[in-house]
């Protein structure tokens, strides 16, 4: 014998199974993830690549995603050139080092490198990635900037460096930290994209600025390579996602659309409106390498 479900049994089992999701959710404690965090993760999932920073796109490397990777490492390479040589020892402190990818070639190339990183997730991943390196041990701090313990580390390092992560951190919190734990004559580099040329922060503290090259239209590239993705791949996806579990629970989804409407609009002009090209970045922000010493 068969049975039918009708639309109001349907109904019924829908408002049974709301219910029992919000009772499940107020004995669930879920961490809250950072932009970055998950940025990083998802860089890693979707295009298989170790950063989340701008590629270097110049004119002799094709546009296309394959070539993300290279790019990438074109920019950690230009970062690296920065640097001095480490003849001697060299301590550098990447500050929001993502999953180490950075931090392991610094350590490849001789330098010894610690990270700082606000997730411990991250962190974790982190460390597995410098699991098998001998040598430097390197000391991966979980917090925020602002949080360092100065204490430990005062007049410790050779150079700070920024990759995309400075716009991050309060410079009234980061300048006076920078300024305890470099050694005098220390570099600070900042690789990082601003709504004005430089940060104006800076020239208000004793550090020199040693260059200023903008970059912004050899990483802008990326920006088609972001658009192109979301708009033409994750965008079609998410509708398809969401037509498949509107015919399911139709009711679960229009009481999901009423609570987070304002939310999925935030996110849908940020993510799938197409306004994120190239031309828009070069229009309402630069990107700069930044080069300063700490007298």
């Amino acid at each position: 014998m068969k049975f039918s479900v009708t639309p109001k049994t349907e109904t019924a089992r829908d408002s049974a199974k709301l219910e029992s999701m919000r009772n499940e959710i107020r004995h669930v404690h879920v961490k809250k993830m950072h932009s970055r965090e998950l940025g990083l993760l998802l860089a890693r999932q979707l295009l298989d690549v170790e950063d989340l920073h701008y590629g270097l796109w110049d004119a002799d490397l094709e546009l296309r995603l394959s070539n993300l990777a290279t790019a990438q490492q074109r920019y950690n390479d230009m970062l690296i050139a920065q640097l001095p040589r480490p003849e001697r020892e060299v301590r550098v402190l990447d500050v929001g080092c993502g999953t180490g990818q950075l931090l392991r070639q610094l350590l490849d190339r001789g330098y010894s490198a610690d990270g700082v990183i606000p997730s411990k997730d991250l962190g974790d991943a982190v460390r597995r990635k410098l699991a098998d390196r001998s040598g430097h041990r390197s000391r991966i701090f979980e917090c925020g900037f602002e949080d360092f313990p100065v204490e430990q580390c005062r007049r410790h390092y050779d150079v700070a460096l920024f990759s995309e992560s400075f716009q991050y951190i309060s410079p009234s919190a980061s300048l006076p930290i920078l300024q305890a734990i470099l050694k005098p004559g220390a570099l600070l580099l900042i690789s990082d994209f601003f709504k004005s040329d430089a940060p104006e922060s800076m020239k208000r503290t004793p550090f020199v600025l040693l260059k200023d090259e903008d970059i912004t239209r050899r990483v802008s590239p990326n920006m088609e390579l972001v658009n192109d993705l979301l708009m033409n791949r994750i965008k079609p996806a998410t509708l398809t996602i969401g037509r498949y579990i509107e015919g399911r629970h139709p009711l679960l989804v229009r009481l999901a659309l009423a609570l987070l409407r304002k939310k999925l609009d935030k996110v849908n002009h940020k993510y799938f409106s197409g306004h994120r090209s190239r031309e828009v970045f070069e229009r309402f922000k630069t990107y700069h390498l930044l080069l300063y010493r700490l007298p």
